[in-house]
């Protein structure tokens, strides 16, 4: 109670400087101010994503709006931010899918579902689909208006011993983000699931608490686990991405014109980040392999179908959880269908 009220009166100090800045303008009204939270560095991909929105809103809208943006939590952190977005003390955020799931919109996990998408082509046809408004679209009983998704990246499995095969994994201790569909991906495998915070996993790997885990390229270089890791596959089973994402009632109260100019900014800032992301992630790979620390493996057709095999099922039996609606709509998406494994 106490941290809700906090917020609250965050938000309403908020709003009093926007007012006082208001009555000293001379001439022009004072801009709409967004106040633009992440928890992650200016020079990642979303953070750079977020730097180029601002100064675009600001551009297409001639002033009218200025996007203020807040990088490395010196707002709010991680599990702070959404429910400040709920209360008007934030009007935009870019959370990890997963974070959905926690206010009870569990169809988000179908992003953590293994081997769903086989490229970023297929990923996108989702993402900029259908299939991604309307996962957004469900965000609005919770106050929140989805405006756009932005790549992180594909993820690929590292331990300390091969894996080339489904039976490499058993026994394993694999870190995980908190996921009730990432658990069951581990045990399929027979690895042993290990939730753990993102910031402790470099220092559990290097002590051994934990044995592997799976990442996009970009976060196993810059937080150094390729210097924990000895091997690393290609596996690009599953995929990290955020969904930039506004206050409902702040946004349904903006002028449409102004709302249009926003959306464009958007897009042009999706593509800014997706962009980034798979470069970011190029490069990440190409200095973990001429590091010489990690035997980075690329699966043969025969390996990528045997993981695939042993891990699909995992869509069947988190179904009741995601919802079967929600991944048969994300199937014609993109062409999958699990019978032909």
């Amino acid at each position: 109670m106490k941290k809700r009220s906090f917020l609250l009166a965050i938000a309403c100090t908020a709003g009093m400087g926007a007012a006082h800045v208001g009555a000293a303008g001379v001439g022009a009204p004072a801009p709409i101010i967004i106040k633009f939270s992440h928890v992650v560095a200016t020079d990642t991909p979303k953070g750079k994503a977020a730097d180029f929105f601002a100064r675009r809103a600001g551009e297409l809208t001639r002033g009218r709006v200025r996007v203020d943006v807040y990088p490395n939590s010196r707002l709010y952190k991680d599990k702070e931010e959404m429910e400040a977005l709920q209360l008007g003390a934030v009007q935009m955020l870019a959370p990890s899918l997963s974070k959905f799931a926690q206010l009870g919109v569990r169809e988000f996990e179908v992003f953590d579902l293994p081997y769903l998408f086989d490229s970023f082509a297929e990923l996108h046809k989702v993402t900029q689909g259908a299939a991604g408004k309307s996962l957004l679209a469900k965000l609005e009983a919770k106050g929140i208006t989805g405006l756009a998704y932005w790549d992180n990246g594909l993820k690929s499995f590292s331990a300390n011993r091969p894996l080339h095969k489904p039976a490499d994994f058993k026994g394993l201790k694999m870190r995980i983000q908190s996921s009730k569909v990432l658990d069951a991906q581990m045990r399929a495998l027979g690895a042993i699931p290990q939730v753990m915070a993102f910031s402790e996993v470099y220092q559990a790997l290097q002590t051994g608490v934990v044995d592997g885990t799976e990442n996009p390229h970009s976060n196993l270089y810059t937080q150094k686990m390729y210097e924990v890791q000895k091997h690393m596959t290609l596996s690009n089973h599953g995929y990290l991405g955020y969904a930039v994402v506004v206050n409902k009632k702040f946004w349904d109260g903006l002028p449409a014109d102004l709302r249009q100019q926003l959306g464009q900014a958007m897009e042009e800032a999706t593509k800014v980040a997706n962009e980034d992301a798979k470069k970011d992630n190029d490069d990440a790979l190409a200095k973990v392999i001429a590091s010489g620390k990690t035997t980075v493996h690329t699966p043969t057709e025969a390996e990528k179908m045997a993981m695939k095999k042993a891990l699909v099922p995992v869509h069947r039996e988190m179904s009741g959880r995601i919802g079967e609606d929600t991944i048969e709509l994300i199937y014609r998406e993109t062409g999958f269908d699990p019978a032909k494994l």
